[in-house]
C-alpha cells in the first residue's frame, strides 16, 4: 500500500488558515488531494492534521469531500505521521505538505516507480526544503513547491522508535535525512536550474502567485504540470517575480545548527 500523507494545519503563522484558502471557490487543500489522487501507484490520500479545536474545520473539509483524515499530536508531527501511516497499513509514504498545491503528479509517479524498482533508496525526495539543503544539487534543483519525500514505513518506524530531539519529533524527516551513513538516501534533480522559482504558500504574496496560475491555467487543463506552469511564466515574468525575494528565508539553517 503506497500512502500519500499530507500534513495540514490552520495555524500557520504568516498566512493563517491557508490550507482551506479558497481559489475559483474551492479550498487549496482540494486541489492539492486532487492531484494526489491523480497520481499514478498511490493508493490512498490521507490529510493528517493536529488534533487542536482549531483544525475541526480541516476534519469537516475532509468528511464533506469524503477524504481520509488523520488527527494527531499537535508538536510531536513525527507520531502523527506514524500513526496515521499504521492505521493504513502504509508500506510506502509519500509526505506531502499543504502548502505546495502545484505538486506534480507525472513527477512523483516517476519517483515511485524508481523507487519500488529496486531498494537502491531508503529515503528519496524532490525539491524538499530543509532536506534538500544536505544534497548537491549542482544547480539542477525542482522549484520549491514541488516537494515530495518518498520512504518506507519501515524507516518511518525506525525514527519514529529512535528519535528524541525536539526538532526530530517536531518534523518527520530529519531523523532520516540527518544520517546517510544509516539510510540510502537518495534525491531527484531537474534537467535546468530551477531554485529561483518559488511555488510553496507562506505568505499572501506566495498566494496570490498560485491564484494566478490556477486561474488561467486550470479551466483550460485540470491536470497541467510543472511543462504548462513553465510554458505560462515565459509571458508572465511579472509574476514569477512576484515573491522571488522570499526565497532563502525559508528559516532552514535551524536544522543544521
Amino acid at each position: 500500500m503506497i500512502v500519500a500523507i499530507v500534513q495540514a494545519r490552520m495555524g500557520s503563522t504568516r498566512l493563517p488558515g491557508k490550507v482551506l484558502k479558497p481559489i475559483m471557490g474551492k479550498p487549496m487543500l482540494w486541489y492539492l488531494v486532487k492531484r494526489l489522487e491523480r497520481t499514478e501507484y498511490v493508493d490512498k490520500v490521507v490529510v493528517a492534521t493536529s488534533e487542536e479545536k482549531n483544525n475541526d474545520v480541516i476534519r469537516d473539509f475532509c468528511k464533506q469531500h469524503s477524504m481520509d483524515c488523520f488527527s494527531g499530536s499537535e508538536e510531536d508531527v513525527l507520531d502523527r505521521f506514524y500513526c496515521a501511516a499504521k492505521q493504513v497499513d502504509a508500506d510506502v509514504v509519500i509526505r506531502i505538505t499543504a502548502d505546495c498545491p502545484l505538486l506534480d503528479p507525472g513527477l512523483i509517479g516517476g519517483m515511485l516507480k524508481e523507487f519500488n524498482s529496486s531498494d537502491r533508496y531508503d529515503y528519496y525526495c524532490v525539491a524538499c526544503g530543509a532536506s534538500a539543503s544536505t544534497a548537491e544539487f549542482n544547480g539542477l534543483r525542482y522549484p520549491d513547491g514541488l516537494d515530495a519525500e518518498i520512504f518506507r514505513f519501515s524507516t518511518l518506524e525506525t525514527a519514529w522508535k529512535e528519535a528524541k530531539a525536539q526538532l526530530e519529533r517536531e518534523h518527520v524527516t530529519p531523523f532520516i535525512w540527518r544520517r546517510p551513513e544509516r539510510f540510502k538516501l537518495g534525491k531527484k534533480t531537474s534537467q535546468s536550474d530551477y531554485s529561483l522559482m518559488r511555488w510553496t504558500v507562506d505568505n499572501q504574496a506566495d498566494f496570490e502567485v498560485i491564484e494566478e496560475i490556477y486561474k488561467n491555467l486550470y479551466p483550460k487543463k485540470n491536470d497541467f504540470g510543472l511543462e504548462d506552469i513553465l510554458e505560462f511564466f515565459k509571458s508572465h515574468q511579472e509574476l514569477q517575480d512576484k515573491n522571488k525575494h522570499f526565497i532563502g528565508d525559508e528559516g532552514y539553517g535551524i536544522f543544521f545548527k
